[in-house]
């Protein structure tokens, strides 16, 4: 956060100090979590945390100082403000969602004596070295990303109306909620587990050869292999390096992982004979799914709240030079349907 807040890599000294300024601002107003708690059964975790972000907005420091006729030369200052209150208070609002929509609704207390990720860990339920770990990994990668994703475009241009941090993060959390942006990870553990059922149901062995013949039955069905491609990158998203990495160090004999394993070895070649796919190699959502089911989160519909947690420093450091350079109003062009026939008839 401190990196893309100021682009400098921060000192130990300076991470710490930013990890008590969000200790300090970390406590929810009492109406959030009663709006939680009463919270319908069944509504998706996704609506739940979009929900909970609007309500926060009771605190904005921006859109008060707005009000008050604040210059603008000053609305960086507030937007930091939001932004450092806001992603202080994501992790428990992420955890009683969590411990309410799947579990007993107990969260444990708030401990300022942990680190962001430990404490998240330990408010979502899990108590292990491992799994904080996960999630120190899980929150750094997901975080940024180019501007031209739907998650980030649809918070600056929110945002580019002088919306607050807490509108801008909800829409652009909507926006992360759709199956083509962060819900692909489900889809991407989905079949997956599609593929250990079918081996299994068929008495094969995982191989090379078995994964290929499984790959061209999925592609001859109509259907895509999710978590290969990437609109933007024309290689292995690293950011999937950075998980097997992990994965190949912490839970190398795990089941899951060796079928993703082979995916990895065999489907970029398949999908290159296949001719279809402008980039044949894995993205992000290839291997976060897996990971999650190793250390017990196996609640598939709560994934997307997690890249949320995540997404929410990316995008809201991203509203903070967007105030700070004073961008404007983003105004998408608008076209006739005569000058659409007339590009049509041209091109």
């Amino acid at each position: 956060m401190w990196l893309l807040l100021t682009g400098d890599v921060p000192t130990k000294a300076q991470c710490d100090s930013l990890t008590e300024e969000l200790h300090s601002r970390a406590k929810l107003p009492s109406h959030v979590e009663n709006m939680i708690r009463s919270f319908p059964e069944g509504m998706h975790p996704m609506t739940q945390l979009s929900s909970a972000v609007l309500a926060l907005q009771t605190d904005s420091v921006f859109a008060e100082a707005y009000r008050n006729g604040t210059p603008k030369s000053m609305y960086w200052e507030h937007t930091l403000e939001d932004l450092l209150t806001l992603t202080a208070r994501l992790p428990e609002v992420a955890a009683l969602i969590y411990r309410c929509t799947f579990k007993d609704s107990k969260v444990a207390s708030y401990d300022s004596s942990l680190d962001y990720s430990a404490n998240f860990c330990r408010m979502l339920g899990y108590d292990s070295a491992g799994f904080d770990e996960l999630m120190r990994l899980y929150l750094v990668i997901h975080s940024d990303h180019e501007g031209g994703n739907v998650s980030a475009h649809a918070t600056h241009l929110v945002g580019s109306a002088l919306s607050d941090s807490y509108y801008s993060l909800s829409a652009g959390l909507n926006g992360l909620a759709g199956p083509l942006h962060g819900l692909a990870n489900q889809e991407v553990l989905r079949w997956i587990l599609e593929v250990q059922e079918y081996f299994k149901k068929e008495g094969k062995e995982v191989t090379h050869d078995t994964i290929r013949d499984f790959a061209w039955m999925t592609l001859e069905s109509g259907k895509v292999i999710p978590g290969y491609g990437h609109a933007v990158l024309r290689k292995t998203d690293p950011r999937y390096t950075a998980q097997r990495a992990f994965a190949l160090k912490n839970l190398p004999d795990d089941e899951l992982f060796k079928i993703v394993g082979t995916i990895y070895e065999v489907v970029p070649d398949v999908l290159k004979e296949h001719g279809k796919a402008k980039n044949p190699w894995p993205n992000v959502d290839s291997h976060s799914g897996i990971l999650l089911v190793h250390y017990g989160m196996t609640e598939y519909d709560y994934y997307t709240v997690l890249f949320g947690v995540s997404r929410a420093l990316g995008v809201l450091s991203q509203l903070f030079w967007d105030r700070a350079l004073g961008f404007p109003l983003e105004r998408p062009k608008s076209v006739t349907p005569e000058w659409l026939a007339d590009y049509c008839s041209k091109n």
